[in-house]
């Protein structure tokens, strides 16, 4: 047998006979070859040696006494972890051993597929994609497109014609011909120079909707890339060999140049890359390990590969989906507010929405109708409250249809443009395989998701803005006739006070974050690139402002339930009876 063994970032294949040698004898093997290999002792002098070794996948570690055929199978994973390791804060951080804080222990590679062809891809699929749910599978009708449109690149360095990106330089040296030997190098130079970004790195699962976004537009068949390339992207994706990608660093116009060049950068083998198989590693054993072969770039495909707004547009369709479900639980959540606060139905009558006939206005109102208390779904709460003289409630209460409605109807729009933008050709040259014509056009700029994204953080804010408003009113007696803060035991209990402050907070946040990236623009490349979309900043800002407002809306919900207690031995409706009990089924 044979186990694929780590030591710092590099991966030694070490045959192991039948297995009956023990777990120690594997590590200090490991250790043998990688001094062999050029690796150095951390401090002079110090002899390196073994301080553990786990399985790279979930981290275990194995007993060094253990025999390898018990405890490994044949073309296992397993990281050696040495002593000197662990006190170099620095190694600590950069060197990731294992990976249950990346991708869960029970991720399993998926059995499904989705088939591609540039044309039809939803912001759903691209969740799914992310969340490792499908593979990729090319259509036939798009792998000719992609056959077509390289067969005119080809055409165009046989006849020597002078095209953009193909036969010249990029940005500012677009006037520069280059000498067709050094058309290959042109292209790798493209990506290794704009593989500046900065920053965190992306998630697995974000790099995961990233590369599937990408392989889709180079699907459409109008870059120009070989379908080898194409296919070897696939491969990587489905194998879930992901490049390490910075989210810092574009300005989205070129395109996202700088995370879409460190995506192409692992693909040819450069760099870092993770696996579930194997984590962190450099990016050539990742692909070998999976028997993959780095991509090798030839004429144009560097700048296929790297033109576009795919990171813009990848968290732009994970926020406008998280945006849709926390809108529909907010307006759920808000119902449950109304309910134990004691308010009334009457605001969101139908005649009142007819008359001013938003569609996301109608929809709230009808779905807290539908929740409340009514002739299908009595309320006990509700009917002990039926005369009192209480004439109309607070905005936060009777406004939902209004302030949620405008929330929902955006939500639409935006996850509008995004389905489009995820199914366009964003290149720069674009080629017209049908037309036998290249044209050098702006379909790369980030404008129309920038800013439909800096629309969406601002819209979305308004139900974290409303929730905080009504987690005060529960949490304050002299508003909800409840306890303070929710607690019989105020003093000894500070109960919700402070879920409430950390609720006034992350509105707070948000209010500095729906400040729009895109009304901002600064000239780059010489002068060249004179107008840029900032889209980058708006979609990273507009995934944050959402994860604030499912924070605010979760406290309001967790307030809710306890607030319905003091209620009690009386019930709300049926579906709102459903929703406590689903809280308290994880939150006692």
């Amino acid at each position: 047998m044979k186990i694929s063994v780590r030591v710092r970032g590099e991966w030694f294949h070490i045959p192991c006979k039948d297995g009956n040698e023990k777990i120690q004898w594997l590590g200090e093997q490991a250790l043998k070859r990688y001094l062999r290999h050029g690796g150095k002792p951390l401090q002079a002098g110090k002899k390196e040696v073994v301080s553990d070794v786990r399985k790279t996948r979930g981290g275990a570690i194995l007993d060094p006494l253990d025999l390898i055929k018990e405890v490994l199978d044949d073309n296992d994973f397993v990281s050696v972890v040495l002593e000197s390791d662990w006190p170099n804060p620095v190694m600590a951080s950069a060197e990731i051993k294992y990976v249950p804080e990346q991708e869960p222990k029970t991720f399993v590679h998926p059995q499904e597929y989705i088939t591609i062809d540039g044309c039809s891809l939803s912001t759903d699929d691209l969740l799914q994609l992310g969340r490792g749910r499908y593979t990729i599978k090319i259509s036939q009708e798009a792998e000719q497109k992609v056959l077509d449109a390289r067969s005119l690149v080809e055409k165009i360095l046989q006849e020597n014609k002078v095209v953009y990106g193909i036969t010249t330089g990029f940005g500012k040296f677009a006037r520069t011909v280059i000498e067709p030997e050094k058309l290959k190098l042109l292209q790798e130079n493209l990506i290794r120079s704009h593989c500046a970004g900065v920053g965190h790195p992306l998630s697995p699962e974000k790099v995961r909707m990233l590369l599937a976004l990408r392989i889709n537009v180079l699907a459409k068949g109008y870059s120009g890339i070989k379908l080898k390339t194409l296919l070897q992207l696939v491969d990587a994706f489905n194998a879930s060999c992901l490049p390490w990608v910075p989210e810092q660093g574009t300005v989205g116009a070129s395109g996202d140049l700088a995370p879409l060049a460190h995506l192409a950068l692992g693909m040819m083998g450069e760099g870092k890359m993770w696996s579930t198989e194997t984590g962190w590693g450099e990016a050539k054993y990742v692909l070998e390990a999976h028997n993959l072969t780095p991509i090798s770039l030839d004429a144009k495909e560097g700048l296929a590969l790297i033109n576009g707004t795919q990171l813009i547009t990848s968290l732009g369709a994970e926020a406008v989906e998280r945006a849709s479900i926390i809108g529909r639980q907010a307006d759920v959540v808000a119902a449950l507010t109304l309910e134990v606060l004691k308010g009334t139905s009457r605001a969101f009558d139908s005649d009142v929405q007819n008359i001013r006939p938003h569609k996301g206005q109608a929809l709230v109102a009808r779905r807290l109708r539908a929740l409340l208390h009514s002739t299908t779904y009595r309320s006990q709460i509700a009917d002990s409250h039926r005369f009192c003289n209480r004439v109309q409630d607070a905005y936060t209460l009777r406004c939902c249809p209004q302030v949620h409605g405008i929330v929902h109807d955006t939500i639409d729009f935006v996850r509008t443009v995004i389905s489009i933008e995820m199914n366009s050709a964003t290149d720069n040259p674009i080629v017209f395989a049908e037309r036998n014509e290249i044209i050098s056009a702006g379909n790369f700029h980030g404008e129309y998701p920038a800013k439909v994204l800096d629309y969406l953080a601002i819209a979305v804010h308004e139900l974290a803005s409303m929730s905080e408003r009504r987690i005060e009113r529960l949490v304050n007696p002299a508003l909800s006739e409840l306890p303070a803060f929710l607690t019989n035991d105020g003093g000894l209990n500070s109960g919700f006070m402070m879920a409430h402050c950390t609720a006034a907070s992350l509105v707070s946040e948000n209010k500095v974050l729906c400040h729009p990236a895109s009304v901002d623009s600064l000239s780059t490349s010489a002068g060249t690139e004179d107008h840029v979309s900032m889209g980058g900043f708006a979609a990273r800002k507009a995934l944050q402002v959402v994860r604030n407002v499912e924070r605010v809306i979760a406290i309001e919900l967790l307030a809710a339930c306890q607030a319905i207690e003091f209620l009690r031995p009386l019930k709300t409706t049926d579906p709102l009876e459903k929703v406590y009990e689903a809280v308290r089924s994880v939150a006692k």
